[in-house]
C-alpha cells in the first residue's frame, strides 16, 4: 500500500503545473460551456451514503431568497451514457438529512410561509420521507414517493 501511495505522489509531482503556477499569474477567460450555467447555480450538495447506487440531494439558487429560493432535488445516477435522473422535491429555505436507509431518506425542511389574509411572512419546519425502488439492473427509479411525516 505504501508503494501505491509513493507512486501516486510521484505521479502528482510529475504532473505539469498550470501556467499560473509556473509564471506566477495568468488571465482567465470565462468558460463558455453552457452546461456550466446550471452547475454554477448549485448552492448545496448532499451525497447519500447508504444507497446501493449513486444518489444525491442538491439545491439550486433561484426565486426570492427571502421566500424560500432553494430549489431542492434528488438525483440518481444511471450510467455515463444516460446521466442523472433528477426529481424536484420543492422550494425551501433549507433542508437537512435526518435519517437515511437504502431506498429512503428523511428530510427536515425549513420554509417560509405567507399568511394570505395578513400578508405576514412566517416560517415552519416539517419532515418528509422520500422513498423509491430502483429500476431493473439498478437503473434509477421511475418515481419517488414523498410522504409527509407527523
Amino acid at each position: 500500500m505504501l508503494s501505491l501511495a509513493i507512486a501516486l505522489t510521484a505521479a502528482a509531482i510529475a504532473a505539469p503545473l498550470p501556467a499560473w503556477a509556473q509564471t506566477g499569474s495568468e488571465n482567465l477567460a470565462p468558460d463558455t460551456d453552457e452546461t456550466l450555467q446550471s452547475s454554477a447555480a448549485v448552492v448545496k450538495l448532499t451525497e447519500l451514503e447508504k444507497q446501493e447506487t449513486t444518489v444525491k440531494l442538491f439545491g439550486t439558487a433561484g426565486g426570492d431568497p427571502a421566500m424560500n429560493g432553494l430549489y431542492t432535488y434528488i438525483a440518481f445516477f444511471g450510467s455515463p451514457a444516460d446521466g442523472w435522473s433528477v426529481f424536484k422535491i420543492g422550494d425551501f429555505l433549507d433542508y437537512s438529512v435526518v435519517a437515511e436507509a437504502p431506498g429512503q431518506v428523511t428530510l427536515e425542511l425549513n420554509e417560509s410561509t405567507m399568511d394570505d389574509a395578513s400578508g405576514e411572512i412566517g416560517s415552519r419546519t416539517r419532515r418528509v420521507k422520500l422513498s423509491w425502488k430502483p429500476g431493473a439492473d439498478d437503473a434509477p427509479p421511475a418515481s419517488v414517493l414523498v410522504t409527509p411525516l407527523p
